[in-house]
């Protein structure tokens, strides 16, 4: 008997407890809840044929930019590549491969195509949604789900997350309203969707409306937080409220319990400490010592340069707690990377190299030269990946750089944009 998942589309080499285990951890991942790994190593046990609970796992273990999934994603790849598939299958392989190369751009066109013939297929959706976002894909964070968003309807399984990827492509996009209406529509649909609630909060950070994001994550933190390994960026934006509000103590405690407290080894957690710590740093509050167990944690998750992004918030943390040789090291390892064949080269050659070090030089005071640095790469910084809100760290730093070199003139015309920008 052929099984099929929750919209009908055929999941070869599967059995009945296998199937029941992929749907579960794709659930999870849809809203960012639990161990969805576990289920798909589950599925894998009782159904070692089954590609798409393969296809599953390497995506789990290739879509945090960890340096030590990409060997597992190899392996799960290696699998599913001599499986007997379906064209719907096969092309997530083909996605996948991609991934495992580091051809980001590749693996988001085979999904894109995927996502046109096969528009109720959630895992290629999301799967697209997140290469669009470690890619810088604006427009694309909006439109890969907006050719998909009419073939659903309400009832039907998983439609909150259509709803909460399209949010997060709309701010993305600066249609705010839309943004904030189809994400509180996510919520409402599926209260635990973690990407809804963080759609909306992105809204709520790129208009400036600190006050009204205090309110809306605050108002049910069990939620969105309770089970979620995704909370820690949603803790870091009610972080972010607070700070913008002045609020010091009450964005140190979130700091301290919720984003610092947990010691998370998951990188993107450790990009938001980092993003964080740095933003006081600009403001000249202390935290003390603080980055020193931040910075042991960026080198305990790997030495080489796998994505640049990451590298800009490993240069804060290690350069803040005075790891100098650490931060050479980090330097060493981008030229390294430039040596082979990636989409990581270009995001270092473009953004990530120019930035990392406009990181190192601010540290060390070298003020002109950071914000000299900043400038050339800030057209551009989307390239390099993240969102609006996590790219704003180049925008406040090339601020505080121009303001402490003494550049009166570029400081006041940048806090006069930001001014008018963000209303």
């Amino acid at each position: 008997m052929i099984q099929r998942d929750l919209h009908g589309h055929p999941l070869s080499g599967a059995d009945a407890t296998a199937v029941e285990h992929y749907e579960r951890g794709a659930a999870l991942l849809r809203c960012y809840l639990g161990d969805p790994l576990a289920d798909a190593q589950a599925a894998i046990t009782h159904a070692p044929a089954f590609a798409m609970a393969h296809v599953l796992a390497a995506y789990l273990n290739l879509l945090g930019t960890e340096s030590a999934g990409l060997a597992v994603a190899h392996a799960h790849h290696s699998e599913a590549a001599v499986l007997p598939v379906t064209e719907r299958e096969a092309l997530h392989i083909k996605a996948v491969g991609h991934l495992t190369q580091g051809r980001w751009h590749a693996a988001g066109y085979v999904l894109e195509d995927l996502s046109a013939r096969y528009p109720h297929d959630l895992l290629a959706l999301q799967a697209g949604h997140q290469i669009d976002f470690f890619t810088g894909a604006s427009r694309m964070l909006r439109d890969r789900i907006a050719r998909a968003e009419s073939h659903w309807r309400d009832g039907m399984p998983g439609h909150h997350a259509v709803l909460s990827m399209l949010a997060f492509g709309l701010e993305e996009c600066a249609d705010y309203t839309r943004a904030e209406a189809y994400g509180r529509r996510s919520v409402e649909l599926e209260p635990r969707d973690g990407w809804g609630w963080h759609a909306v909060a992105h809204v709520m950070e790129m208009q400036g409306r600190h006050r009204d994001g205090v309110a809306w994550l605050s108002a049910d933190k069990q939620v969105w937080s309770e089970g979620s390994f995704f909370a820690i960026h949603n803790w870091w934006h009610l972080a972010l409220f607070h700070l913008g509000l002045d609020q010091v103590d009450e964005a140190l405690a979130i700091v301290d319990a919720r984003v610092l407290g947990t010691a998370s080894p998951v990188v993107l957690d450790m990009i938001d400490a980092s993003a964080i710590l740095w933003r006081l740093r600009l403001r000249g509050i202390p935290v003390g010592n603080r980055w020193q167990a931040l910075a042991e944690r960026w080198l305990a998750a790997g030495k080489e340069s796998i994505y640049a992004f990451n590298d800009m918030h490993a240069m804060m943390a290690l350069v803040s707690a005075d790891r100098m040789g650490d931060a050479q090291g980090l330097f060493e390892a981008q030229q390294r990377a430039l040596t082979v064949s990636s989409d990581n080269c270009d995001f270092l050659r473009e953004v990530g190299i120019e930035a990392t070090r406009a990181m190192f030089d601010f540290a060390l005071g070298r003020y002109a030269e950071s914000a000299e640095r900043l400038r050339k790469v800030r057209p551009a910084a989307h390239r390099f990946g993240g969102s609006h809100a996590q790219r704003d760290v180049i925008d406040l730093t090339l601020i505080e750089a121009a303001t402490r070199a003494g550049d009166e003139t570029l400081s006041d015309a940048l806090r006069r944009e930001r001014m008018f920008v963000r209303g």
